[in-house]
């Protein structure tokens, strides 16, 4: 699985951080932080929408790099991505993604 697909199954090319960060595209960065700060409940900032994928190397947000409860268990395990895991399909950390996210379930499928 190449390393623009997150821990979550998730497909980083088709986030709007990671094209923010790439396209250096500080509007979609602020539309990016207000809406999830919305979602969030928290205050998220236009510097901390930078990213270019929780698997790949270099910048990650905040949230990618320290918080996210998947991405640290994959990471504790050993695992390239949740797909590894016997128990991913049943799992309640990953069932936030998987559960409104076919493609995500998908591509952990296809490990």
């Amino acid at each position: 699985m190449d390393k623009l697909t997150g821990c979550c199954g998730l497909d980083c090319r088709r986030c709007d951080a990671r094209t923010a960060t790439v396209n250096n595209d500080d509007e979609l960065r602020d539309r990016v932080a207000k809406l999830w700060s919305e979602l969030n409940g928290a205050e998220i900032t236009r510097e901390m929408i930078n990213c270019d994928g929780c698997r790949a190397s270099g910048r990650k947000t905040p949230f990618a790099e320290s918080m996210c409860g998947i991405r640290k268990c994959a990471v504790g395990r050993g695992y390239m991505t949740c797909g590894e895991c016997a128990e991913f399909e049943t799992c309640g950390i990953l069932s936030d993604i998987t559960g409104n996210n076919v493609e995500a379930l998908d591509n952990l499928r296809r490990r």
